[in-house]
């Protein structure tokens, strides 16, 4: 009952924002009023049951009236008094009203004054400035009211830029006012539970950093999730997407997620150097986890690409050899401006490799796929047999022209795109691959006709002359002179021996004996028994061919 009394005492307005108190509340029979407000607090007192009386007070007291002086900046707040009239006892107002004078909280006193103005209010005509009922109205309310003030201000003006956190210093000072006041006012006490907007503007530096560190790691998932990897050259200013790489004098394609990625790092780390240590380590942390996301995402999101021979792959082979190298920099670029002991703290280094692996990964599986390709296309020619049969020569004639096709298709995919001397290392490798297995065919052959070594001649020449592009793409020539061909003997070693093969397939037996007496053979990587059977598949059993045998047999290699 006394609770109810002190209830009908206190009239909150349905639509908020207003509360009228009363001394005593008026009666539900014919106007005689109940109980006083004061006797009422009083009996809850002795009783030991004052938090249980006010606790709907306060619950509606949050709800009605300190919710909207918190949440909203353009509000004031008035109170008004009425004296006696009739049977009424003194009623006492307070509104929470619209204004347009108030425009921002800035450092905060607006806000803290209103509120300091409504708990005055509670303290004055409610608890009748008795502290016992006051610390009860705190105890119930003070907790509430710290969260809305950090939900609705503190948390809003924590800065998001470093250079800003000398400003928040205001809000430091309004907000130890603010609580030194209630404390003046016995409100709240001194106790390190009632300090919670203090600890937290004290501890500004901590959240800065973690909102900033969140930020970093949404923006940098966001535009690794988002970045359309199907149209990589689409982009009509594909030339910012042309880098140059950090340790080689090179330029290489990355995708606009991996240089957006950086911007993000670099900026991280920038602002890193200019606060403390505190904010310093989680922007450092960021940088890193953002680096991270890119190897955790990326290689899942387009598994099925990496798995298949496309340009895509060849930009993520990129994109991770860019940031590699981009974090073997880092330190060097920004470790000496770090504060204090996080110089030794924060390290990128040992994230380079992991991500050198992933880019020798994909290219490894790139060229692997490209291989497969085209060793099935070789396989196609039946080891290059019976060609002097038309059906023969034809199916072997379309497996060198797959070769070729297999062959441009990489050279073209892959030239812009990849590292020069990548580029360079893979289609020697590759075309080494295929030169060699093409020979090795060639030379299994156990009988030749006369007509069908010219037409394994002619294969030689049809691929030789249809990847001229390609040959020249992997040299500074711009024309397949003899010199040229030098250069290319030298970097890719089985071609060679696949040129000489072509000679040595319209040489005679005398010929073929002297190349390999004078060492030519050896040095295009011939085999003594693989001449040997050369001239046994070509040549007729005869006194010459076996003394030409003996001859190549006894000579040292």
């Amino acid at each position: 009952m006394l609770a109810k009394n002190l209830e009908e005492c206190v009239e909150f307005a349905p639509e908020g924002g207003k509360v009228m108190v009363r001394t005593a509340p008026v009666g539900k029979s014919g106007g005689t009023p109940g109980v006083e407000l004061r006797v009422a607090l009083q009996a809850l007192e002795i009783i030991d049951a004052v938090d249980y009386g006010m606790t709907k007070l306060a619950d509606l007291m949050i709800k009605h009236v300190l919710v909207p002086a918190i949440s909203n900046i353009s509000v004031a707040v008035s109170v008004e008094a009425l004296e006696k009239s009739g049977p009424q006892y003194p009623i006492s107002i307070l509104c929470v009203t619209p204004t347009e004078e108030l425009q921002g909280y800035k450092d905060g006193s607006a806000l803290y004054s209103r509120i300091i103005d409504i708990i005055k209010f509670v303290c004055e005509t409610i608890c009748g400035e008795n502290i016992t009922w006051m610390q009860s109205f705190s105890k119930l309310t003070w907790s509430r009211i710290s969260d809305l003030v950090i939900k609705h201000f503190i948390s809003k003006a924590v800065p998001h830029e470093a250079s800003k956190l000398i400003e928040f210093q205001d809000v430091v000072r309004s907000t130890t006012e603010f609580e030194n006041t209630l404390r003046n006012m016995m409100f709240i006490s001194h106790e390190k539970r009632d300090g919670k907007l203090t600890q937290f503007v004290d501890d500004v530096e901590v959240h800065f950093a973690v909102r900033k560190r969140n930020e970093i790691l949404v923006k940098a998932r966001h535009l690794l999730v988002h970045y359309d990897y199907d149209n990589p050259l689409a982009s009509h200013d594909r030339e910012d997407s042309i880098v140059d790489l950090l340790f080689l004098p090179e330029k290489c394609f990355i995708s606009k997620s991996a240089l957006q990625l950086m911007k993000l790092v670099h900026g991280a780390l920038k602002d890193a150097c200019l606060s403390s240590a505190r904010v310093a380590k989680e922007l450092c942390y960021a940088a890193r986890d953002a680096l991270l996301l890119y190897k955790a995402i990326v290689p899942v999101q387009l598994e099925k690409q990496l798995d298949s021979i496309n340009q895509v792959a060849a930009i993520i082979h990129n994109d991770f050899y860019h940031l590699s190298q981009e974090i073997l920099g880092l330190a060097f670029e920004y470790r000496a401006d770090f504060p204090g002991d996080l110089q030794k703290l924060v390290v990128f280094v040992d994230l380079a490799p992991t991500f050198s692996q992933m880019a020798d990964g994909v290219l490894t599986r790139q060229i692997q796929l490209v291989t497969a390709n085209l060793i099935e296309a070789i396989d196609g020619a039946d080891g290059f047999q019976n060609t002097h049969q038309p059906q023969h020569y034809e199916s072997a004639k379309f497996s060198i022209e797959q070769v070729v096709f297999i062959l441009e298709k990489i050279h073209i995919m892959w030239e812009s795109i990849l590292p020069r001397s990548i580029y360079k290392r893979s289609m020697c490798y590759i075309l080494g691959s295929v030169f060699s297995r093409i020979t090795k065919d060639m030379l299994l052959i156990d009988d030749m006709a006369a007509e069908e070594t010219l037409q394994l001649q002619g294969l030689i020449h049809l691929a030789l002359e249809n990847l001229s592009s390609l040959f020249l793409s992997l040299v500074e020539n711009e024309f397949l002179d003899h010199q040229t061909w030098i250069e290319l003997d030298e970097i890719i070693r089985p071609l060679k021996k696949f040129r000489k093969l072509a000679e040595l397939l319209d040489m005679s037996l005398k010929s073929i004996t002297a190349a390999w007496e004078s060492g030519e053979l050896t040095n295009c990587g011939f085999t003594s028994s693989e001449v040997q059977n050369f001239v046994k598949a070509i040549f007729a059993d005869s006194p010459l061919r076996k003394e030409c045998l003996l001859w190549i047999s006894r000579t040292p290699s």
